[in-house]
């Protein structure tokens, strides 16, 4: 059991001569909390929750693990399968506020059969991911945009509010108790997976009145092992994922739920995401949201000027997530030379045209997972039921705005190039 997170140097072994290599990187004071962006917007709350207290994380008590798990070899780590020893648990009641933060061995939750998550989808979560650079220390990227989002999703959830220094030296202690689990080499990293869940008791439909904050870790590989894999997009004009005045802007677990369905469909149609669309009543436009899990960009001449158009959906209308991904791509394409940046409306009839008069250049997604994941066809059902096809010009490989966009990002995100966005744990 240890008190006091912000400790010296010289207090700070948890993992003997892994975390002695790293004592350099260390620093006392969490950083990377004043990152904001133009492209990352959230609109105030109408209500909110008072809470009684904040987390203390002075108070933070660790169990280590008697029964160590073996580390995955890198090439045989898939998504979401693997994870860390210990995890992260603080528990919130509307009465008292939030207890002591524990960091445990990993394991599972005991909830009640009752719990309001479990019932009326009452969660949201966050993914964000730790690097190591070419010296052995641990990086995060752009945090602050992360916790931002995560108190939007709290918020949304109607769950209080976390404040995002205590939490980052929160699980910066994890990090650094589980630093062997983050592998080493590029395009692997330590997935993170902050979550809050409702476990109130309570058949009817009513706020939290309890909430467990909890934090999971899981090694992960790179996206493209053999280089980038172009997708293919099934445009489904018949399911909505996020709609104006929704939830499409919070990271809760009912988004990604009524999209698994859907997920299939596209399948069925020898496609590898779907691609999102919102219709317009007025026009009857099918206006391009999101890929799959992911923000959506498209790269397109300009009819008039031919000057080409990165293009993604704006955050106006709360039926798109707010990406750090997303935002970090706009903030470093409005340095290009030769590229105008918009957030607007695109609909799937300007794609296609588009195409048809080759003014299509590039069309990918970006997330956290793949950083960009480039896009080279898309199939779409007319008004008749044919099924037709977008083919993008970059063809099997990713377009060189996405290759660039990804070199730069991912340079920052291993530390090779020194950038505000990564903070150094």
């Amino acid at each position: 059991m240890r008190r006091g997170l912000l400790r010296s140097v010289r207090q700070c072994s948890l993992q003997g001569s892994i975390v002695s290599r790293n004592r350099r990187c260390l620093t006392s004071i969490p950083s990377g909390f004043t990152d904001s962006s133009p492209h990352v917007k959230f609109p105030p709350c109408a209500v909110s929750v008072s809470s009684p207290n904040a987390i203390d994380a002075s108070a933070l008590k660790v169990t280590k693990t008697s029964k160590p798990m073996e580390l995955v070899p890198k090439d045989k780590l898939v998504f979401g399968r693997t994870f860390a020893d210990h995890m992260l648990e603080v528990d919130w009641d509307s009465k008292k506020g939030w207890r002591a933060p524990v960091i445990r061995p990993f394991g599972d939750l005991s909830v009640s059969p009752a719990a309001s998550v479990l019932h009326y989808a009452l969660e949201c979560f966050e993914g964000m991911k730790a690097y190591k650079d070419a010296s052995g220390c641990v990086r995060l990227f752009r945090p602050a945009l992360n916790m931002a989002r995560f108190n939007h999703s709290l918020a949304r959830m109607y769950m209080p509010a976390v404040d995002g220094p205590t939490f980052l030296s929160l699980l910066r202690e994890l990090l650094l108790l589980d630093e062997h689990w983050i592998p080493e080499g590029d395009g692997y990293s330590l997935y993170i997976r902050p979550t809050a869940i409702s476990t109130t008791r309570y058949l009817g439909v009513g706020a939290p009145e309890e909430v467990k904050l909890y934090c999971i870790t899981s090694p992960v590989g790179p996206y493209y092992a053999t280089g980038f894999k172009p997708i293919s997009l099934w445009a489904d004009t018949h399911h909505v994922r996020a709609w104006e005045g929704g939830t499409g802007d919070a990271k809760v677990g009912a988004n990604y739920a009524i999209a698994i369905m859907p997920q299939m469909l596209a399948a069925q149609h020898g496609c590898s995401q779907v691609l999102w669309m919102n219709r317009d009543t007025a026009s009857g436009a099918y206006n391009l949201t999101e890929v799959g899990s992911m923000n959506l960009f498209v790269l397109i001449k300009d009819a008039v000027t031919g000057r080409p158009q990165l293009i993604t959906a704006p955050l106006t209308r709360a039926d798109v997530l707010p990406g750090v991904t997303r935002a970090s791509i706009l903030e470093l394409a409005e340095s290009m030379d030769g590229v105008d940046v918009k957030e607007a409306c695109l609909s799937l009839q300007d794609v296609a045209k588009a195409s048809a008069e080759g003014r299509l250049m590039e069309i990918f997604g970006a997330g956290t997972a793949a950083v960009v994941a480039p896009v080279n066809s898309i199939k779409y059902a007319d008004e008749s039921g044919t099924v037709k096809t977008v083919n993008v010009p970059s063809g099997g490989d990713a377009g060189p705005t996405a290759k660039k966009l990804w070199a730069t990002i991912t340079d920052i995100q291993y530390g090779r190039v020194d950038h505000p966005w990564s903070v150094k744990l």
